[in-house]
């Protein structure tokens, strides 16, 4: 059974920075795509940033670009997700997903992720991020 755990977030001021994990329990690391995503309360869940953890190649969607950073620790079965220069807006439970690579093409599968999200396997609990104006 693959388990995310999500972790990092907190309260911070406008322009600030965080740093989010997400720990994968259960998987062979290599095997998946992971990635993040957020749902700001009375909108829709939104994709943010995704990592192939076999080479690291990234994927970032409008809203993250330029802001948030993606990576990962194959030694530590991690995935990170640095969030910079905070907005109020970025205010959201962040989320961290993982669907196996070894079904489809990586590339493929992590843009499914993003289309369809519903359709991802598996989810972590999520962590809340809150930015002060």
């Amino acid at each position: 059974e693959v388990q995310l755990q999500a972790s990092g977030g907190g309260l911070v001021q406008a322009g600030g920075s965080l740093r989010l994990s997400c720990s994968a329990i259960g998987i062979t690391f290599d095997d998946y795509a992971i990635a993040w995503f957020r749902q700001a309360p009375g909108k829709e869940r939104e994709g943010l940033a995704g990592i192939i953890a076999n080479d690291g190649r990234q994927y970032y969607t409008d809203t993250a670009k330029g802001r948030f950073t993606i990576s990962r620790d194959n030694t530590l079965n991690t995935v990170y997700l640095q969030l910079s220069g905070l907005k109020p807006e970025d205010t959201a439970v962040y989320y961290c997903a993982a669907e196996t690579t070894r079904l489809r093409d990586p590339e493929i599968t992590l843009g499914t992720m993003f289309r369809v999200p519903n359709a991802v396997s598996s989810w972590g609990r999520g962590t809340l991020v809150t930015v002060s104006s």
